[in-house]
């Protein structure tokens, strides 16, 4: 019978809603889009506040004045990320440094972007659970044809993640460690939200 460690169980994790960008190539602030009778963003902070996770994270940055309405900060903490134009990168790590310094005791997180429509709390719980049964340091979701957010990572990580820097995000450590990957089926993970057309897709709005 095999013998788990504890050390490399996960049973505190946060959540970190990466939600800082401009919006670029939609024109508006996707954050606000209606979906399922809230915003994108609202959707996405209450699937993270009903899962399994100890605290939850969100980063804003462009336009940040305009969603306070969206979020309830007595259930989430907020930073604004005003390097938000560096890119990616520069969010992930100022969630880290927020959620780290209320959570000393996390020992995984998992990063989420807030124009995924179709994530779950359930989805979520999945994560933690693949990673406590599996052991692997990192568990991200899988389309089909590529892997993506949202992905945990267990604390082994956290240094790696607070080094990284751009807008490449979390990809390249998952890339070197695949050996400590493990993978959750989320095939309706590669529908984000980024063009009007996009939207108009989800929304039934388009032909």
């Amino acid at each position: 019978m095999k013998v788990l460690s504890v050390d490399y169980i996960v049973n505190s994790c946060g959540i970190i809603i990466l939600a800082a960008g401009a919006s670029t190539r939609l024109g508006k602030p996707k954050q606000l889009l209606r979906y399922r009778g809230k915003t994108l963003l609202a959707y996405s902070i209450n699937e993270a506040v009903n899962s399994n996770a100890d605290a939850v994270v969100v980063i804003l940055g462009k336009d940040a004045n305009l969603f306070k309405n969206e979020i309830d900060e007595r259930k989430v903490r907020v930073a604004i990320n005003a390097s938000w134009e560096e890119g990616m990168a520069s969010s992930l790590r100022l969630g880290m440094d927020t959620l780290l310094n209320d959570k000393p005791y996390i020992d995984a997180v998992i990063f989420m972007v807030c124009d995924q429509p179709y994530i779950s709390s359930s989805l979520l719980n999945e994560l933690i659970i693949t990673q406590q049964k599996t052991t692997k340091q990192i568990v991200t979701s899988n389309y089909g044809d590529s892997i993506g957010p949202p992905a945990l990572f267990h604390k082994k990580y956290f240094i790696e993640l607070m080094k990284l820097s751009g807008d490449a995000g979390a990809r390249k450590i998952i890339q070197q460690n695949m050996n400590d990957v493990a993978t959750i089926l989320f095939p309706e993970g590669k529908i984000d939200i980024d063009t009007k057309e996009d939207y108009d897709d989800l929304t039934g709005l388009s032909g």
